[in-house]
């Protein structure tokens, strides 16, 4: 199946101590391939002198659970983390493991579109209507 056009959003959320988790998630029927690209993580206003725990919740390739720590943000120390384009297959889920935040988590989620049927007269090509090489003909030049 190839793909065609994509759509490049900018998905963000907030994490606090009353919005503990946000969960990103596409639409089952929908037959697109997504990423989800978390690029990063940032303390904001109003964030306390405290260690913020962000996790990954995700599935593995066995369909299994999996948590991730992916960020340990300090005010005082390191607000922002900088997570250069971590992709992700949705669903997703992004958690506040410990501390109060409030976390800013950013980056982008692209769409690629397939196109089914370009793909399938591609294949139903046989063998038969591919015109045979034939041999380059021997021009005699006159001397």
């Amino acid at each position: 199946v190839s793909s065609s056009a994509s759509d490049l959003l900018l998905p963000g959320c907030e994490l606090t101590s009353s919005t503990k988790s946000y969960t990103f998630k596409v639409d089952e029927e929908d037959e697109s391939d997504h990423i989800l690209a978390l690029s990063v993580v940032c303390l904001t206003d109003g964030a306390k002198d405290e260690c913020n725990v962000v996790e990954v919740v995700g599935r593995n390739h066995e369909n299994q659970e999996i948590v991730v720590p992916v960020a340990n943000l300090r005010l005082s120390c390191q607000p922002l983390l900088s997570l250069d384009n971590f992709q992700l297959q949705p669903p997703v889920t992004f958690r506040l493991a410990a501390g109060s935040g409030p976390v800013h988590l950013a980056g982008w989620h692209q769409i690629m579109h397939r196109e089914d049927d370009s793909f399938e007269e591609e294949e139903d090509m046989s063998e038969d209507e591919i015109a045979p090489v034939m041999p380059a003909k021997k021009q005699r030049g006159k001397q």
